[in-house]
């Protein structure tokens, strides 16, 4: 999958633009307990380990250098910060394929895991949940963009719907 978009028109077009291939490669965060960060990440989503340190986990979907980080440098032990400060709202994982992103939601189904919500965007569909340690995440699929709702002038039109995530999982087990 293509991280170049190029359909929708940009509201507000950076005169020296960006170079539109650059993307988010990993996220490193500060954590609490990397023992909880592991059963979840690796244990419930399925990534895999790439490296271990000391106060340290590196994991990554197949075999990428790391997709997302998490330390103990500074926060072993700590809490998670106030809801009413600054800082990550939440990290976005794109899953390739529909089906994908139903398996995601199938894996946090049998270890009992809350969503927090669920949306469809029009551009793509989106689970809602945090992780062990109170950090928001969003699972989500990207529609074709071909099929991204645009506005006249072919800005996207970003939408909130509700989306029932049970469709997701009888799509998985009517390909079983």
């Amino acid at each position: 999958m293509s991280n170049t978009y190029n359909r929708a028109t940009p509201l507000e077009p950076n005169e020296h633009p960006i170079d539109s291939g650059v993307d988010v490669g990993h996220v490193h965060m500060k954590a609490a307990d990397l023992a909880k960060i592991e059963d979840f990440y690796v244990g419930i989503l399925g990534f895999n380990v790439i490296a271990r340190l000391p106060r340290a986990l590196f994991i990554a979907a197949g075999s990428y250098h790391h997709h997302l980080a998490f330390n103990t440098w500074e926060s072993e032990g700590g809490a998670p910060p106030p809801k009413d400060t600054t800082g990550l709202y939440h990290i976005a994982l794109r899953y390739p394929s529909k089906r994908a992103l139903a398996d995601a939601l199938l894996r946090l189904r049998t270890a009992g895991w809350p969503l927090g919500g669920v949306s469809d965007h029009g551009t793509q569909l989106a689970l809602y949940l945090t992780d062990p340690e109170g950090n928001g995440l969003e699972l989500y699929w990207d529609r074709p963009e071909e099929e991204w709702p645009l506005d006249s002038e072919g800005r996207i039109i970003f939408d909130n719907q509700y989306f029932d995530p049970e469709e997701l999982l009888r799509e998985l087990e009517e390909e079983m």
